[in-house]
Parts: C-alpha cells; structure tokens; sequence
C-alpha cells in the first residue's frame, strides 16, 4: 500500500510525522432481503488518511441521501453505511431494490466495496434478519 509522509514543523522546531494514506473498505456490505416498508442497513465501513468520504451507488448511479435531499428516506451515517428508513418497492418512486457499492475516496485514491443486493421481500421468500452485535443470522 503506497504510503505519503508528510513533515509538520512547529514553531518550537518541534516536528510532527503523519502518514497519509488511500482507503481502504473494512467492513463490505451483505445481500439483504427485507421487506416492504421496513427500515434497513447496508454496512460499510472504511479507513484511510484523511478520513475517506464515502458515497453509495445503486446499479452504477449515485444514492440521494439526506445530506443530498433533507427529504430522502435514505440516510448516510457516520460510519458510511446507508441506512433506509423503509425500503421503498412501487410504481410511484424509484425502488430500493438493486445492486448497492460503497465507494471510498480521498486525495490519494478511492477503494470500492463488494457488490451487495438488496432484495425487496416477496409473500414466498424468507426474510432474514442479521444480529450485528453477534454476527449471526436468522431465516423465518
């Protein structure tokens, strides 16, 4: 991993060494199934320095969320996962349904999650729900 160093000098001739360098995803978001009207994460997580800037894209295209339009059900958190606060599946917006990537980016570069699909729950699939605290999953 190509790393930058970057030498601060102080005014006391002290000096301060900071390693810059690009992103890199942590933590890649899961296939989810989930129904109709129901809230949502997709996880995402990455590290680099400076602190990356993270950005979600459905089937190639950028995600609106709240920072884009204070009115979008979709939120991006702090820690760059996209949390959907219900899943939409109609005719009269745009679904949610798709293939999601989180997209990592500083000066030095970007780095590009896993593919991870959200599928909107039908009356016969089974819904599962992850647990994050204990990493587990559960089929009904």
């Amino acid at each position: 991993m190509p790393r930058s160093r970057i030498r601060l000098s102080g005014p006391l001739g002290s000096r301060l060494r900071q390693e810059d360098f690009p992103p890199r995803i942590v933590e890649h978001p899961s296939d989810l199934i989930v129904s109709k009207g129901e809230p949502a994460t997709l996880n995402c997580k990455a590290e680099g320095r400076p602190s990356p800037t993270v950005e979600w894209y459905k089937d190639g295209e950028r995600v609106e969320t709240d920072r884009d339009n204070p009115r979008s059900h979709r939120m991006l958190l702090p820690t760059g996962s996209l949390f959907f606060l219900r899943i939409v599946h109609g005719r009269r917006s745009k679904p949610d349904d798709g293939s999601y990537v989180c997209v990592a980016r500083n000066y030095l570069g970007q780095a590009i999650s896993h593919n991870a699909s959200l599928e909107v729950a039908s009356k016969s699939s089974s819904i599962c729900f992850q647990a994050p605290e204990c990493g587990n999953q559960l089929s009904m």
